[in-house]
């Protein structure tokens, strides 16, 4: 049995603590107000961007899973979630000199510039035009020069139960599409996501860096097209110049993900966003 703590325990920390807890982990979900967090987890109370409070969650931890996010789109919140909570919660667990034989940082496809439909995987060049990008490289780099045994999870656009801003933005007529080059888009499951963090921290070959995306990227016309379909309601308008999405436009790969083993609950955007209309379809 291993003693996790699940730094930023949110609803892809929660879904992966209720299956550790199950497997039998011992569980510790780490937020600043963690009243929520539903039982076997065990709510521990403290502060990634300070500090306080990390040094009696980190004693006799094995494995740390870093899944904190950002409180805003700047280059301020990116650097306190990622950069300094990592380094505080990494400084946390060698003061009390915490067992460690694991730390998960999630990540994000962010790291890659390609804006072509490019193909990439783990070995493509990572050379992020942004901040949020750059801010979790200098967070990935932390990481690996810690000296602890570290995973990459870089995750893509993340969707499920409470997630539902492109079923929102579809269903109201405020999505639109514009007429041009495919614009694709990669995305996975909450259920996903929590999934490949535990079957990474079960492999012995775990260590280095991962893609954390579904079968199929996809282009945005083809996914706002198939929910307003599956919703019964009208198909996005189509207007003149291309909203910028902050994924850019390439195709990621979830090859390696795939080879070592996991199998995905929703392999692609279909059988996602079918569970997610399933679960937020309104009575009558």
């Amino acid at each position: 049995m291993a003693r996790v703590l699940i730094a930023g325990c949110g609803d892809v920390g929660t879904t992966l603590g209720l299956a550790l807890a199950a497997d039998g982990d011992e569980v510790l979900g780490l937020r600043r107000h963690p009243e929520r967090l539903p039982s076997p987890i065990v709510a521990v109370r403290a502060d990634l961007a300070t500090g306080d409070g990390l040094a009696a969650a980190a004693a006799g931890v094995n494995q740390l899973v870093y899944a904190a996010a950002a409180d805003g789109f700047s280059d301020d919140a990116y650097r306190r979630a990622y950069v300094d909570g990592l380094r505080n919660v990494l400084g946390a667990l060698r003061t009390v000199r915490a067992p460690v034989e694991r730390v998960l940082f999630t990540s994000s496809t962010a790291v890659y510039a390609q804006s072509d439909g490019a193909w990439v995987d783990e070995s493509s060049p990572t050379e992020p035009q942004g901040f949020s990008g750059r801010r979790l490289l200098e967070a990935e780099a932390l990481l690996r020069g810690s000296g602890m045994p570290a995973t990459v999870l870089r995750l893509a656009g993340i969707y499920g139960p409470g997630r539902t801003r492109l079923l929102d933005e579809v269903r109201s007529g405020a999505a639109t599409l514009a007429e041009g080059p495919p614009l694709y888009a990669n995305r996975i499951h909450v259920a996903d996501c929590a999934g490949a963090i535990r079957h990474l921290l079960r492999l012995p070959s775990g260590a280095g860096v991962w893609l954390g995306v579904d079968h199929e990227p996809c282009e945005r016309a083809v996914v706002l097209d198939w929910l307003a379909d599956r919703m019964h309601v009208p198909r996005p308008r189509r207007v003149g110049a291309a909203p910028r999405e902050r994924g850019g436009n390439k195709r990621c790969s979830n090859a390696k993900l795939v080879a070592a083993g996991y199998g995905f609950s929703y392999p692609s955007f279909r059988e996602g966003y079918a569970q997610v209309i399933a679960a937020t379809a309104r009575p009558g």
